[in-house]
């Protein structure tokens, strides 16, 4: 069954920084919802930008003993996307297509490659369609 929405990797990190209260009760919202019903996804690159970010770029990185806690409760149970040359190949077609990044077309690759309906991130345009993909910020709703 695909799931319903992709979650990128701006929100893990939201959930976890408390210095933007909003931004952290609108993550944590999505992700708890997210691991709850079963109904989102994330990628391999998710995964490893949000690890890197919060063992190594965060204000206060975490240790990792907290990281690997991290995921394996919030990551883990959303991660279905994994490495697949069809996959690299869709991002370089939505790349030269729609002049994202590499990395931000990879993202909409996998988004599109699950099935999701919906892409929760802020570093793309909120409200366009790629196929039957929305992209939202859910920042910018609330």
């Amino acid at each position: 069954m695909p799931a319903d929405s992709f979650i990128d990797t701006n929100l893990f990190i939201y959930q976890l920084d408390t210095s933007d209260e909003r931004k952290n009760s609108i993550a944590d919202q999505i992700i708890r919802r997210a691991i709850k019903s079963r109904d989102a996804c994330i990628s391999f690159q998710v995964v490893q930008e949000c690890l890197n970010t919060l063992v190594r770029k965060a204000e206060a990185p975490l240790p990792p003993a907290d990281a690997k806690r991290y995921l394996e409760t919030v990551l883990l149970p959303l991660w279905t996307i994994m490495p697949d040359p069809g996959l690299y190949q869709q991002a370089l077609d939505l790349q030269s297509c729609y002049h994202y990044g590499f990395y931000d077309s990879l993202i909409i690759a996998a988004s599109l490659w699950a099935g999701c309906r919906t892409l929760y991130s802020e570093d793309l345009h909120n409200g366009q369609r790629i196929g039957k993909l929305t992209i939202r910020n859910p920042f910018l709703e609330n």
